[in-house]
């Protein structure tokens, strides 16, 4: 699971402080942070290069439909909906209430043994949609779903900001260098981005 391994390590970090002075401290993580953290090479690299990182694979084995879909304004979102009432909620925010009921698609081993034709529709679907009405309308039918975020979307989500995720730290040669943040948030040690030289 994204976001244990900071968690836990700043759990322990927090009782090591505790140990050492007999007071506790708060552990303050989000799990997006924890993810993002995976992502460490990537924010440099945008931000003083704009090079958006592109996805290497996205389907979930043996749950269909489970996977990114491309929309019309070059976007991607994830949709799971791998059960067959999510399944049916799916096909109405689409509009295509047949394919429920599609031999193909009927049952979850017919969507996994037909995934790409699946993939197909679902993927025709999004495509004749902007990313946001794509969304809507996955909501609207309460379809789990959620837009994917790139590099330029991390650097103007204001929550990115609000958290302290990307950290500007000096460097000598490019004067200055957006890393991420830390994580987890500790509140007696919270920890600081050092200089990369």
């Amino acid at each position: 699971v994204p976001g244990t391994g900071q968690s836990a390590f700043g759990g322990a970090m927090a009782l090591m402080e505790a140990g050492r002075t007999g007071r506790g401290q708060c552990v303050d993580a989000a799990l997006y942070e924890s993810a993002f953290s995976f992502m460490e090479p990537h924010v440099p690299a945008f931000a003083a290069l704009g090079i958006v990182p592109k996805r290497a694979g996205s389907s979930l084995p043996l749950h269909a439909p489970n996977n990114l879909y491309p929309t019309g304004d070059d976007r991607y979102i994830h949709i799971a909906a791998g059960n067959e009432a999510i399944f049916r909620r799916l096909c109405a925010a689409m509009a295509r209430p047949e394919l429920a009921d599609d031999p193909r698609f009927a049952d979850a081993h017919s969507r996994k043994r037909n995934v790409a034709e699946l993939d197909a529709a679902i993927g025709a679907w999004t495509g004749s949609r902007t990313l946001v009405d794509a969304n809507e309308a996955l909501r609207a039918n309460d379809v789990p779903a959620t837009p994917i975020y790139t590099m330029a979307d991390i650097f103007a989500d204001p929550q990115y900001a609000a958290r302290d995720m990307l950290l500007e730290v000096p460097e000598p040669t490019l004067g200055a260098v957006t890393m991420a943040g830390i994580v987890p948030k500790l509140s007696a040690t919270p920890g600081r981005a050092r200089p990369t030289a």
